[in-house]
């Protein structure tokens, strides 16, 4: 059943995506287009994009970017740009890329490679540039990074003279029985079966001292014990009850509103929510710190968007020209002050105005630093859809952890065989 099921969704997967030399995409490099561009990127839940759009237009009469929203959910971004690059539409110009889909956009020639000298990469923060590398050729600019954040309400761990969780068990404890005493829910992640999903699994699984695939992904490294027991921390506390049944239904804006709205004790989401709830009514209120791990602070998944330029634009000069511009240091600045993005050059992490507007940033430099890059492959998507599913049948308590984790182990061999 999981073999015909997972040969199934690859069919389906693979079918529309043409190979890099197929699509004549290395001849496009060196367009020298000129003009309006457009920026495709996730919906702006800050409300920060438009200004900092507006300083480049100002400057570029000739060249002004048009911004282009797409859906919150990655899988939906994801979804809108393949059906459009696929097509060979010249609708997008600049590309917003989730991170771990360079490999795949590459790949299937829907990009452009750039030219690493234009690019001040030593400067960026450990890590991060790799991520906008594939087979030793950079095929986006990185503009912001990302590292899953436990936020969590430090006026009630105060008033309980307590210290925010490090390990699983004194998250369990303290959000199963504050939860109880303040009337609130203990702990949510993403817990819809998205791409959310399978970031909060694998983070688990690394917190527990594990992998799920070998950085190439042409190796199922999942151990039995690790994936058992972060699954066990995750059903356990649907189970018993300091995981809302309500979080199985959020992505990032929804678990990000019930902690700004004060609906939640602790809650993992990107750095990005820090904003918004500063400047809500829980300013003042709550701090944040590394995710806990089975024994001690836990590991993220590295995440962040890097910008690219799609291999269909005809005006690749400006998108060129922009994509520079917009990955500098000054408007990397402004990401992290306008819109609480983690940016993604490295000193601006140490710049003591930052710290004291922004306390949490040497905690997220070491998040982003000690976080794991998702697998680099062009299959991700369907390794993904493949974690997210089954991770979901056991919150939802319809598939037992021992035997969910057991077929998702077999499911992932099948995957990687069959891309093969």
């Amino acid at each position: 059943m999981v073999r015909r099921a997972v040969a199934v969704l690859a069919t389906f997967l693979v079918a529309g995506c043409a190979g890099l030399a197929d699509t004549g995409a290395e001849s496009a490099v060196g367009s020298d287009g000129t003009g309006p561009i457009t920026l495709a990127i996730g919906r702006d839940t800050t409300a920060y994009l438009r200004p900092l759009l507006d300083r480049w237009n100002q400057a570029h009469p000739d060249e002004p970017v048009s911004l282009l929203e797409l859906p919150e959910a990655a899988d939906e971004q994801r979804a809108q740009m393949v059906a459009n690059l696929q097509a060979h539409n010249d609708v997008y110009d600049v590309l917003a890329l989730d991170v771990i889909w360079t490999a795949e956009f590459a790949d299937a020639g829907w990009i452009a490679p750039l030219d690493r000298s234009l690019f001040p990469l030593d400067k960026l923060l450990k890590g991060v540039a790799d991520t906008a590398i594939y087979r030793d050729k950079l095929w986006a600019a990185p503009y912001t990074s990302n590292a899953g954040l436990l936020y969590y309400r430090s006026d009630i761990l105060k008033k309980e003279h307590l210290k925010p969780p490090k390990t699983w068990a004194e998250l369990r404890e303290q959000a199963s029985r504050l939860s109880a005493k303040y009337h609130i829910g203990g702990y949510a992640g993403q817990f819809l079966p998205y791409e959310g999903l399978t970031v909060n699994f694998a983070e688990a699984v690394q917190s527990a001292g594990g992998s799920i695939l070998s950085p190439d992904a042409r190796t199922v490294t999942m151990d039995l014990g690790s994936a058992r027991a972060a699954l066990d921390f995750l059903v356990g506390g649907v189970k018993e009850g300091w995981i809302p049944r309500e979080a199985l239904t959020y992505k990032e804006e929804e678990s990000r509103l019930a902690f700004q709205e004060g609906r939640l004790l602790f809650a993992r989401n990107w750095p990005h929510a820090y904003g918004p709830a500063a400047h809500s009514k829980l300013a003042g209120k709550f701090s944040v710190t590394r995710l806990p791990g089975l024994n001690g602070p836990g590991s993220s998944s590295l995440g962040g968007y890097n910008l690219a330029i799609s291999a269909f634009s005809k005006r690749q000069k400006s998108a060129l020209d922009f994509i520079r511009y917009f990955t500098g240091r000054d408007n990397e600045r402004l990401v992290l002050t306008e819109g609480s993005f983690p940016p993604v050059w490295a000193d601006l992490y140490d710049d003591p105005e930052l710290i004291e507007r922004f306390p949490y940033l040497p905690a997220l430099k070491e998040a982003i630093v000690s976080a794991r890059p998702r697998p680099v492959t062009a299959d991700y998507n369907q390794i993904s859809l493949l974690i997210s599913s089954a991770v979901s049948s056991a919150l939802t308590l319809a598939k037992p952890v021992d035997e969910t984790v057991a077929d998702l182990k077999q499911g992932l061999g099948e995957v990687i065989q069959f891309g093969g």
